[in-house]
């Protein structure tokens, strides 16, 4: 039987300056992420991959039982890929030492932005994303969300994120 999630696409950059949308899901989809302490020990983690492998995270969502990510590299030798092994490496492991148990499924969800206009909807789906599960009327209300760039206003901003829009 052929595994659901296809491997890295051949012929997809994923060295250089590129931007990406990324989903991570927790292991059986267990809702994790519903406290501020378990949400700040993953993303240290997350926040250095980033770091080692020269990319930034433009947006962050984190869902109960999933993280949403838009990465852009910041360097010719930056490396998504690694960056999603050493994310997903890091943060399970420290998530382990703490909750004795595995965090991630295996594999993840990517898709490489080629424009501006591809980065504004990724980050606009981002953003949306509690409000659309009903966890919150409005982005700002939702704790778990931000970037290692922006501030939520510029966010909203750069989405053209409107109340009610979704």
């Amino acid at each position: 039987m052929t595994h659901p999630y296809p491997p890295h696409h051949p012929r997809l950059p994923y060295l250089g300056r590129h931007h990406y949308f990324l989903t991570f899901v927790t292991d059986a989809r267990r809702p994790v992420f519903l406290t501020a302490d378990t949400v700040d020990l993953v993303w240290r983690q997350i926040a250095n991959a980033a770091a080692r492998h020269r990319m930034e995270i433009t947006a962050y969502c984190f869902m109960p039982d999933h993280l949403h990510l838009t990465v852009n590299g910041l360097h010719e030798a930056s490396d998504c890929k690694a960056f999603i092994k050493a994310a997903k490496q890091y943060s399970g492991y420290h998530f382990g030492l703490n909750h004795r148990c595995r965090l991630w499924q295996r594999y993840c969800f990517e898709r490489v932005l080629r424009d501006a206009r591809e980065c504004a909807l990724a980050i606009g789906y981002i953003v949306a994303n509690p409000v659309r599960s009903g966890l919150v009327e409005h982005p700002s209300e939702y704790p778990h969300l931000g970037s290692q760039r922006y501030q939520l206003h510029e966010l909203l901003e750069i989405c053209e994120y409107r109340d009610g829009w979704s």
